[in-house]
């Protein structure tokens, strides 16, 4: 301690006499000290004032410039003593060194900054300010070829302290893209993948930059897919696989890269640490069954990497992750109900897997998990179903192998996700199918669930749907007595509120359920449809300027067929309606202007 104190009280008047030698004991007992106790050490170099001495010894002709900058590297390791160094004014003349050529200086002065640098809003600020960064873009740049250790351990240096400067801070992290920095990182992965220490380095920094959406667009531009399968390919440690991971879950939203790393051949990887993990129920087993059948889905996300994978329903992995389905694994479960999905993005898709009883599988799984099961996989695999059921051609199919009552089973689900996909899957499986429309559109449970979902106002996905299935139930039946059962259990009012909703598609929906309604059930529906003030709602849409073309015409159909009750007749003459509807007869849309024509004589003959 009492050298400490004397090396201390000696630098600080060592700028105005002193030899190098006497510099160097100094600087050495420092060092010694710190590396015995750096904390303690640290807070009595900051208490002294000696930090400020620093910033006139680091020279860069100084023979003890590299033990200087060695000093503030050990000292910055502790965060208290980040913005002292700053303020000290250390960064400036740090950055300086960085155009030196001896090694030893360079290596101890990107040390210092990358430590300054972690976790310092200010250092950072500094450094940027100075325009580190620039210089060590540059010298990576010039050394990413040299395989000698000394060069190996600056650029190691190098990464860490570019790492550290830009971590979580997307302004610095694009200032190293526009720097061009990521080109020479892949590079750098590649020459040097047999270096532990810059192979991590590597996938931290990329794990960074790989976040911003700006940074794909550079990484599609590498060859940076072929470079993390190769490397990922040697790993047998978990930590180092998960590191890998890291990069490649970001990189892989992008699509260019998503066919770039099936290319490289990362599904093959993939479908082997499922086989090996999917038994075992070891913690890092568990993690990696999960990041790799995750990460699996994702690449099926990519139109062009889920139809290579899909090889026209003949592909091994298609055939692989179809064996997810039955499993044991609620991980797997789920993967593969998802996988499946993605798969189902395209008609050609969706009938060959129909065509190969991809339904029982997804009916089977759902089966699993009625009583108290997990939300995920149901929501997965209903997504699936309602994926399938979009061609004309699989709806009659899905519907005799039983889809509808499969799906009914979760009507008692609480959970709004699933709500949500069971409502799509019938509304998609009804489609243009009457028998089936009227059969579920009679079934008073499903339609008092959905006239309560109606009503989910914190669940507006839902209620949306809820909305469109009464609808569907009614254009796809054209049938009374689900029209009665609709009436008996509350929907009219809903139907109606519906028309006024903010997406034409919804309102249109609503309408042309109205017009049936009108049409086939009036005096049944006239209360209900009086209570909700439809005629009110609808002058106020023939009035609007911007009704769609298509709600406009529906809007009169309405009102033609609302005329047969009187007292909707009554209604519609107190509100002046054969003044909006001659007007729209110059209607720009031909279809809209001739309802408006015989709108208006059909007013004028009840009038």
């Amino acid at each position: 301690a009492d050298n400490l104190s004397d090396a201390l009280k000696k630098l600080k008047i060592t700028t105005t006499d002193s030899t190098a030698d006497s510099l160097e004991g100094c600087l050495d007992c420092l060092l010694q000290a710190l590396a015995q106790n750096n904390t303690e050490t640290s807070e009595k170099i900051q208490k002294s004032g000696v930090l400020q001495v620093f910033a006139s010894l680091l020279m860069p002709q100084s023979s003890c410039t590299a033990k200087v900058a060695n000093v503030i590297a050990e000292v910055a390791r502790n965060e208290f003593m980040r913005n002292p160094c700053v303020d000290a004014g250390l960064i400036p003349p740090l950055v300086q060194l960085l155009n030196c050529k001896d090694q030893e200086v360079l290596l101890q002065t990107g040390r210092a900054l990358g430590n300054i640098c972690y976790d310092s809003h200010e250092g950072r600020n500094a450094v940027d300010h100075a325009g580190g960064a620039h210089i060590v873009v540059d010298h990576i740049r010039s050394l990413c070829s040299k395989t000698d250790p000394a060069s190996e351990k600056l650029l190691t240096v190098f990464c860490g302290m570019l790492m550290n400067y830009s971590n979580e801070n997307d302004t610095l992290q694009s200032q190293l893209i526009n720097m061009g920095v990521i080109p020479t990182l892949v590079k750098l992965l590649g020459i040097h993948c047999q270096n532990a220490a810059l192979t991590e380095m590597c996938l931290v920094a990329f794990g960074n930059l790989a976040e911003l959406e700006s940074s794909k667009e550079q990484f599609a531009y590498t060859n940076i897919a072929e470079e993390l399968v190769k490397l990922f390919k040697k790993q047998i440690e978990h930590d180092k696989k998960e590191m890998i991971f890291e990069v490649l879950a970001p990189l892989a939203e992008n699509d260019v890269i998503k066919l770039q790393l099936v290319e490289a051949g990362l599904v093959e990887c993939l479908l082997e640490i499922v086989q090996k993990t999917v038994d075992s129920d070891k913690e890092d087993d568990v993690a990696e069954l999960k990041t790799a059948s995750d990460l699996m889905v994702l690449l099926l996300l990519g139109d062009e990497s889920m139809q290579k994978l899909f090889e026209g329903g003949k592909g091994s992995v298609f055939q692989r992750v179809l064996s997810w389905i039955p499993s044991n694994s609620h991980q797997l479960q789920l993967a593969g109900a998802l996988a499946i999905a993605n798969f189902a993005r395209n008609d050609g898709n969706c009938i060959h897997m129909v065509d190969n009883g991809i339904v029982q599988k997804l009916m089977d799984l759902l089966d699993r998990h009625v009583e108290d099961g997990n939300v995920t996989v149901q929501h997965a695999a209903l997504s699936a179903l309602r994926n399938l059921a979009i061609p004309v051609v699989n709806k009659a199919k899905m519907l005799s192998a039983g889809v509808a009552e499969a799906v009914l089973k979760f009507l008692r689900s609480e959970m709004p996700p699933v709500q949500f996909k069971l409502l799509g899957t019938l509304r998609m499986l009804i489609d243009a199918q009457a028998e089936a429309a009227e059969q579920l559109g009679k079934n008073v449970k499903l339609v008092e669930r959905l006239v309560e979902w109606c009503e989910a106002k914190d669940h507006a996905g839902v209620m949306g749907e809820s909305n469109r299935l009464l609808s569907a139930l009614i254009r796809h039946s054209k049938s009374k007595e689900v029209i009665r059962t609709i009436v008996q259990s509350g929907g009219i009012k809903h139907l109606v509120t519906m028309a006024t909703s903010e997406h034409v598609i919804m309102q249109n929906e609503a309408l042309v359920a109205l017009a049936l309604i009108a049409a086939l059930e009036l005096v049944t529906a006239e209360k209900d449809l009086e209570n909700a003030q439809l005629v009110q709602i609808l002058h106020r849409l023939l009035s609007d300027d911007r009704s769609a073309p298509e709600i406009k015409y529906n809007s009169m159909v309405l009102i033609c067929a609302l005329i047969g009750s009187e007292p909707l007749q009554k209604e519609v003459q107190s509100m002046a309606f054969l003044e909006v509807v001659s007007k729209l007869r110059s209607h720009e849309n031909k279809t809209v202007a001739q309802q408006a024509s015989l709108t208006e004589q059909r007013l004028a003959v009840e009038s």
